[in-house]
């Protein structure tokens, strides 16, 4: 290891050779006769600590000990006097920062212990200024990536970005376009597995509030007391367990988005407090006297018919006109059955490249058997059978409609292309499939089936006569 080198500087040759004597087994010891050279010796040697004396020829110890801080700032300077000279000691404190000041004559052993402590010291600044530099850089890199997370959700999140071309999905993102850059509540209405979580980080992200945090919270997944802790935070003693406090997320994401999912499984009681915070703009954390003013755009959504919830008394009217200020419903995935292919396409690739499995699309009875399924799950379901299918798929080969799981086969909805022997028979049990599931989906009610397959009313009993579909049996 190298050893710490040390600066002596005094006028008189016994003062120094006695000094290097006592120095040189333990440091590597420069030496000068004046100030001057000093100088000289700190611009060609880097040195731990400066023992000068005070009275020299020229430049006084405290002027040395002031010029020397421009060479080497962090270097230990030791002032050195025979004199009893309060004024020297002052100044040597003010100007050249000295670490201590020793008076002639000193004693070895006590000037050894001086220089290792001062040693020390020297060492410790280098290590925190080394510390400093990695923080520094550290926090330099971490907002370098948290700018290019941000620039990741905001392309991953773009509208651009977001997969759907049917007629109901371009009404959504018609819709959404309206109120991104408003404050405005929005109620994110459909069924579980449709996209909402996505759809409101899109928001978010589209917004002028993408630079702020968004949180979301699933207010049916736990009980309460634990709902309301994560929701508006705690101090500390409110409750056994609390020994600190605790921000809650409408505070960590004050200027940016809250994401309520499942809002309809909330109890009366926290309805009543989320309607204070949609009101007021307020907070307050669990055992605390005193509120938090926060600001933050709410997204709520739900797979509940909230109006039949208001009307069964299990969710306040109040809250339900306060988050329903803006209302959006995404469509189930066998609504939108033309966004199949597109969907079924990115999951491919997403789950083909997470395990490095080159997979060249899928075949068309698979792809036929997709669009025709129901898809209770809607687009989670989707994702789920796609992944499932990447991972048994054999590389560079499309998944075929074997790797798709039995209840695809099953469906009443399914059917094999080869049953048919042309394009004309294929499609018209297609059609005729489509329409007994818009049916079925609207317990025969013809004006809706028709309004879900986009004809007319009169179109669609040309269809039931021509293919004998009687809707009063479904």
């Amino acid at each position: 290891m190298k050893k710490d080198a040390l600066l002596i500087v005094d006028d008189q040759p016994e003062i120094l050779n006695s000094l290097e004597c006592l120095f040189k087994e333990t440091y590597r010891v420069y030496r000068a006769g004046n100030g001057q050279e000093a100088l000289n010796e700190l611009r060609k040697h880097k040195v731990s600590v400066i023992l000068a004396d005070q009275r020299m020829p020229k430049m006084t110890g405290v002027e040395f000990l002031s010029q020397s801080l421009e060479l080497q700032p962090d270097t230990i300077r030791i002032l050195i006097t025979a004199y009893a000279d309060l004024q020297a000691s002052i100044e040597a404190v003010n100007r050249g920062h000295i670490f201590y000041y020793v008076s002639k004559p000193w004693e070895p052993d006590e000037l050894l212990l001086l220089v290792q402590r001062a040693v020390e010291r020297y060492r410790l600044i280098q290590v925190n200024r080394k510390l400093t530099a990695e923080l520094q850089a550290a926090n330099q890199m971490l907002i370098q990536e948290n700018v290019q997370l941000h620039q990741h959700l905001e392309k991953k999140y773009d509208f651009h970005h977001l997969i759907g071309h049917s007629p109901q999905m371009l009404n959504v993102f018609k819709l959404i376009s309206k109120v991104i850059d408003t404050p405005t509540t929005v109620l994110l209405l459909g069924e579980t597995g449709t996209g909402k979580e996505m759809l409101a980080k899109a928001i978010h992200f589209n917004s002028q509030r993408k630079t702020k945090m968004f949180v979301a919270q699933n207010c049916g997944a736990l009980p309460d007391s634990l709902l309301e802790s994560e929701l508006f935070g705690h101090v500390k003693g409110a409750f056994t367990g609390a020994i600190a406090r605790k921000q809650g997320i409408f505070e960590l994401a004050h200027e940016g988005t809250v994401f309520l999912d499942e809002i309809g499984d909330t109890s009366p009681a926290m309805q009543l407090r989320l309607l204070r915070v949609l009101q007021e703009g307020e907070i307050k954390p669990v055992g605390s006297p005193r509120s938090i003013n926060t600001d933050v755009r709410v997204i709520a959504a739900t797979n509940k018919d909230l109006e039949a919830e208001v009307k069964a008394g299990r969710f306040r009217e109040d809250l339900y006109y306060r988050l329903c200020v803006f209302p959006v419903r995404l469509p189930a995935l066998r609504e939108r059955r033309e966004d199949i292919p597109e969907l079924a396409d990115f999951f491919i690739r997403k789950y083909a490249e997470r395990i490095n499995k080159p997979i060249s699309g899928l075949t068309e009875d698979a792809l036929m058997l997709l669009k025709q399924a129901d898809f209770p799950g809607n687009i989670r379901e989707l994702e789920n059978e796609i992944e499932r299918a990447v991972t048994l798929a054999e590389d560079r080969n499309p998944i075929s409609s074997e790797l798709l799981s039995p209840r695809f086969h099953h469906s009443k909805t399914s059917f094999k292309s080869e049953s048919f022997h042309g394009l004309k028979d294929h499609v018209e049990a297609l059609e005729k499939q489509m329409i007994t599931d818009a049916l079925n989906n609207t317990k025969g009610n013809v004006l809706k089936a028709a309004e879900r397959l986009e004809i007319s009313r009169v179109g669609l009993y040309k269809k039931l006569k021509r293919y004998q579909i009687d809707p009063d049996e479904l």
